[in-house]
């Protein structure tokens, strides 16, 4: 995958089971020290072209595979990355910014979970049924088409890419310039593990140029696209040339609902720490904070209490919690948006623009708690994917509803309430493709995707593994 000159790191793509130089490069910068620490190759049109070939050259024979094979291929997967895991975490550290402690726990413990459970769940799965006299069969959509985020770099990819090659499909994956490693170790594990070439490839490049070509490539059957909405908007462009399925896993302004009768301290503790998740740079993080307005000041007291226990700094030491933004465009674009609150007229309660106190360099921002947020203000309605949380009051709970579902997103939410029947009743009203009740815990084997502009399609367990099959009707 790599040589080495001087510091850096050069990174090539991989195709139909082989190293490939490319031209050009991107440089990937450590946003904690600004340097550059890594090159890959900017793809583009003839990469794609020689990974697709590759995956349409291994897609029948890797189709024809035993599913117990294939399972079993998943599974070794997950063994590699589970052996490689520190090197893994240091990378993702490295390359975005994710403070060790997560990195080591969620980044690589959450592909290892979604592989596990995808190829947990294959046995039982309704690949054919019965209805009247048609036999329904489940068959692979083909080459999957896979464009991923920098945030969490393998997580995205493994959750595509488990679930395809369980249906069937070979992939040509297309990962973030901005965090790009990951999926050249990943590249080595599936080739220690055995995997066929050409069922799995990389190309390296920027959206615009590999992104593009892959999205309106003829020899792609499907596209799973996870990040920004506009960028999305553009893959579904691109692909309806040749009206190919998409899957779009988007962007989120999630609320957090805390009713009248909730635990306050459960509520605000739980709910900070989903907002300020690996730095706010989460789709699903819970940025709003809705509270009665008798209990605002209360609440927004609490909250900035919790708040300074989020340690700030270099993402290599144990005791942070909240390292660098993923860039210092990510920087400059989420210290904009709390700019922004403050010319709103948003009260700040802590935080605010500008650089931590004693980090002048790197991508650092100040975790930002506003109080007395209005629905209609841009903090309140678009994603700044950062660590900035937005309390808002409400009258009654019809209003906290009204409030959470005013936006064009839909991807998360959350709910505490004194009862988890209180809790369900207002989830179930929440226009939204998931909800924690009472801080309900993560689940690897339930539908992950959103409504609205939050995209299309779903990720994770059985409605995952959907996603990556067509389905037949034979008459008998």
């Amino acid at each position: 995958m790599e040589t080495t000159t001087g510091t850096e790191t050069l990174t090539r793509h991989w195709i139909d089971g082989a190293w490939q130089e490319g031209s050009g490069s991107i440089a990937v910068v450590n946003p904690a020290t600004g340097q550059t620490i890594a090159e890959v190759p900017a793809g583009g049109k003839a990469e794609v072209d020689a990974a697709v070939m590759a995956a349409r050259h291994a897609f029948n024979r890797w189709a024809a595979t035993p599913l117990a094979d294939r399972v079993a291929m998943v599974l070794a997967i997950r063994e590699g990355i589970k052996a490689r895991s520190g090197e893994i975490a240091t990378s993702i550290t490295a390359e975005m910014g994710s403070p060790t402690k997560f990195a080591n726990t969620v980044q690589v413990g959450m592909p290892m979970a979604t592989s596990k459970g995808v190829a947990g769940l294959a046995e039982s799965f309704p690949w054919t049924e019965e209805i009247g006299n048609s036999l329904v069969v489940r068959e692979p959509v083909g080459v999957v088409g896979a464009v991923t985020p920098w945030n969490y770099p393998l997580h995205q990819v493994v959750a595509k890419v488990a679930p395809a090659l369980v249906a069937g499909c070979t992939i040509v994956l297309k990962p973030s310039e901005v965090a790009p490693l990951t999926a050249g170790i990943l590249a080595e594990i599936t080739r220690e593990a055995g995997l066929p070439a050409g069922v799995f490839n990389v190309v390296h490049g920027t959206g615009p140029e590999a992104g593009e070509a892959l999205a309106s490539h003829p020899g792609v059957d499907m596209m799973s696209f996870t990040g920004s909405v506009p960028a999305g908007r553009r893959v579904q462009e691109v692909a309806a040339g040749t009206v190919k399925r998409v899957a779009l896993e988007l962007g989120g302004k999630s609320a957090n609902i805390v009713l009248d009768d909730a635990d306050l301290t459960q509520a605000v503790k739980l709910g900070l720490g989903n907002c300020f998740i690996n730095g706010g740079q989460t789709c699903t993080a819970w940025t709003r904070l809705l509270v009665p307005q008798s209990l605002h000041d209360q609440v927004v007291e609490m909250a900035v209490e919790q708040a300074a226990k989020y340690t700030v700094g270099d993402p290599t030491d144990e005791s942070t919690r909240i390292g660098p933004m993923s860039s210092e465009r990510q920087r400059e674009r989420v210290d904009g948006y709390i700019t922004t609150g403050v010319s709103e007229g948003a009260e700040l309660a802590a935080g605010g623009p500008g650089r931590p106190d004693g980090l002048d360099s790197g991508a650092y921002v100040r975790p930002t708690i506003f109080s007395g947020v209005r629905p209609d203000m841009r903090i309140a309605q678009e994603e700044i994917f950062g660590p900035v949380l937005s309390v808002m009051p409400y009258a009654d709970e019809d209003e906290a509803v009204e409030i959470a579902n005013a936006t064009v997103y839909g991807l998360a939410g959350a709910v505490f309430a004194g009862s988890q029947e209180r809790g369900l009743e207002v989830a179930k009203r929440m226009r939204t493709g998931q909800v924690d009740v009472n801080g309900g815990q993560f689940n690897p084997l339930a539908p992950f995707g959103g409504y609205k502009q939050s995209g299309t399609g779903r990720e994770l367990g059985r409605y995952g593994l959907e996603e990556f099959l067509e389905v037949k009707s034979i008459q008998l």
